[in-house]
């Protein structure tokens, strides 16, 4: 599973990917500072479930701070896209080909207006952000759409001559974008076409074809960000209103960069989305320091309860995917044989079943499957049953 953070140039995209993964990525005041795609792990956040058992877990990856477990995800900051990107105008071909691998999208936008159409800096204000919440939507839906059309008439005649179900076939075409076969049923009921007659379909109902399918296949959730400055808050406000179907979150990434760092200097303490901050080397600090650490505390986390950026990441992960954390361990102990506490976590997808647990850990455990048992519970299950987010399972094998 893969994050994806998208947006226009100078948004502030590359320093929330930087505040979500800690990562070196070049940070700078112009279009496509970005010009290939930086990955790495940003972390969701989960109540550590060793409290439960009055211990705390040991992990392998990951962290623990306090009573929060953090996960790894896998993020990718993709360049920064402009209008037109499905056209090739800068470089947006590529930038757009390096999202397929994306799950889900994390689009930064400039909720305080200071950046135009084209990446550069204006003053506060003078741009409306409800128009990159639909540019990236269109490029991305015609993106969906030219590779729909590629052939389609061919391919539509090819389809109704061979006596294929369309689904089938539209399913496979686009299954580079994770398209399945069900998702192209779906769409195909909702909009009510002939799917005997894929050739009789006009241009229009292939674009809402390519909208539902880019909605299913790459969630968004829009981080607005520059919350502190002037003017920001009202606009926020109003795109909830505008867009009551999407998901907004208030976020300040340079605020969030800064506590990160902050913490990774044994300044502060902090645990990336809570409400606040604890100093704990104030002697240590500079009077810039001191003032930007302060500046955060009453004009970011005071009026907003967070940064946003935490809490953006979770929600894209265990809310619009809908993913579960699923830990390994035995009824009898939690520890493994080096003494770590539920070392390993497995974030996986919504309907898991024990049989697709037991497959993720390792292939045998899933041929060989006997039963799984519920640590907390002890009760033992069968293959079919579901999995829920923060459970404990214990796999039960043959040899």
């Amino acid at each position: 599973m893969i994050v994806g953070v998208v947006g226009k140039a100078n948004v502030g995209k590359s320093t929330f990917f930087k505040a979500s993964t800690l990562a070196e990525v070049e940070i700078a005041n112009y279009p496509f500072a970005t010009i290939d795609p930086n990955t790495g792990v940003g972390h969701v956040k989960v109540k550590d479930p060793a409290i439960d058992f009055d211990k705390v877990s040991n992990p392998r990856n990951g962290f623990v701070i306090n009573d929060s477990r953090f996960i790894g995800v896998q993020m990718i900051d993709v360049a920064g896209l402009v209008p037109g990107a499905h056209l090739g105008h800068g470089m947006g071909n590529q930038f757009l080909d390096d999202l397929r691998q994306a799950d889900v999208l994390i689009h930064v936008i400039d909720v305080a207006g200071t950046t135009n159409e084209k990446g550069e800096s204006i003053n506060p204000g003078e741009y409306d952000p409800a128009n990159d919440v639909k540019f990236l939507e269109v490029e991305l839906d015609m993106w969906y759409l030219g590779i729909l059309k590629k052939g389609w008439e061919k391919f539509a005649r090819t389809v109704m001559q061979e006596k294929r179900e369309i689904h089938l076939a539209l399913g496979k075409q686009l299954s580079g974008l994770k398209v399945t076969e069900d998702m192209v049923g779906d769409a195909i009921k909702e909009l009510g076409l002939d799917k005997d007659k894929p050739s009789a379909w006009e241009e229009d109902d292939l674009k809402r074809i390519a909208t539902i399918l880019r909605k299913k296949t790459k969630p968004m959730i829009i981080a607005c960000n520059k919350i502190d400055v002037p003017g920001a808050k009202d606009n926020y406000e109003k795109l909830k209103l505008e867009f009551t179907d999407h998901t907004f979150i208030a976020c300040s990434a340079e605020s969030e960069l800064a506590l990160r760092e902050a913490a990774k200097a044994e300044l502060i303490e902090y645990v990336p989305g809570e409400e606040t901050f604890l100093n704990l080397n104030e002697e240590k600090m500079n009077e810039k320091q001191k003032a930007a650490l302060n500046f955060i505390r009453e004009n970011i986390l005071e009026k907003f309860g967070t940064t946003g950026v935490q809490q953006t990441l979770d929600k894209a992960v265990f809310e619009l995917l809908e993913y579960i954390a699923i830990f390994p361990g035995g009824v009898s102990k939690l520890e493994d044989s080096e003494g770590r506490c539920l070392p390993d976590c497995f974030l996986m997808p919504p309907k898991t079943t024990a049989l697709d647990f037991a497959y993720k850990l390792h292939t045998d455990f899933g041929k060989k499957f006997i039963c799984a048992k519920d640590v907390r519970t002890k009760m033992t299950v069968g293959k079919e049953h579901l999995l829920k987010h923060l459970d404990i399972v214990e796999i039960v094998a043959g040899k």
